[in-house]
């Protein structure tokens, strides 16, 4: 496990992918590793990233880890798939959205099934966390599920929280409110190209009253916003 600490340390994404598969698998040498890692090199900015499905999330990730990028930073992401009910399964589609990284040294990107971890993320993912957070990065960033109300357990594990929403989904705020809306240190109205980004800000604004986080709006397919994130980001860490 030495070795291993040491590689990660070092920079080597690949020994770090190995002991990512141990903590996935379980395996006792993997709690060591981290403990030895959180000694020796100094924790990374965690940011969360969670929404509702189909809110961009990984887009706007995407997007985000270009501009990080551009102001030097080096960035690792665990992107939480769900997984199927039925074979167990994940598609872990996320790295087709990140293709843009795959040959940047500078960005490791890790999937993870949720397995059917309630919450937003995987049984793993606490653990793969601390070990991505000691692995030499400037930031780690954390895409959840995607499930909704529940999903609130990425806020004990990162430093904020970035909650994504796209126009349409202020009616269902208030349901929300007991949730993943009162997480979230910053707001993302994204896929700002379509009617109804006002009153979504609109009821964000109602619903939250003073003292809420920015209200920002974004179409990360276009790379809009995402400079007025990173900023916010910056601000709130």
């Amino acid at each position: 496990m030495s070795q291993v600490v040491e590689a990660v340390v070092g920079g080597d994404r690949r020994a770090l992918a190995r002991l990512l598969s141990s903590i996935e698998a379980g395996h006792p040498d993997g709690i060591v590793a981290v403990e030895a890692l959180e000694a020796s090199s100094p924790a990374a900015h965690r940011i969360g990233v969670t929404g509702p499905p189909g809110a961009g999330k990984s887009t706007l990730v995407s997007s985000l880890v270009e501009e990080l990028r551009k102001r030097d930073s080096t960035v690792s992401i665990l992107a939480v798939d769900p997984s199927s009910p039925v074979t167990g399964g994940a598609l872990l589609g996320d790295r087709i959205r990140m293709q843009d990284h795959i040959d940047d040294p500078d960005v490791f990107i890790r999937s993870m099934s949720s397995r059917g971890h309630l919450g937003g993320l995987a049984e793993a993912a606490s653990l793969a966390i601390r070990a991505m957070s000691h692995a030499g990065f400037d930031y780690v960033i954390v895409e959840t599920v995607g499930v909704g109300q529940s999903e609130v357990e990425v806020m004990d594990l990162v430093d904020l929280v970035v909650l994504v929403l796209t126009p349409g989904w202020g009616d269902q705020i208030q349901a929300e409110k007991a949730g993943i809306v009162e997480i979230a240190d910053i707001f993302v109205i994204n896929k700002g190209d379509r009617p109804g980004v006002e009153d979504l800000q609109l009821a964000l604004g109602q619903s939250l009253g003073d003292g809420a986080g920015p209200i920002l709006v974004t179409t990360a397919t276009m790379g809009e916003g995402v400079v007025a994130l990173a900023d916010a980001i910056a601000e709130a860490l």
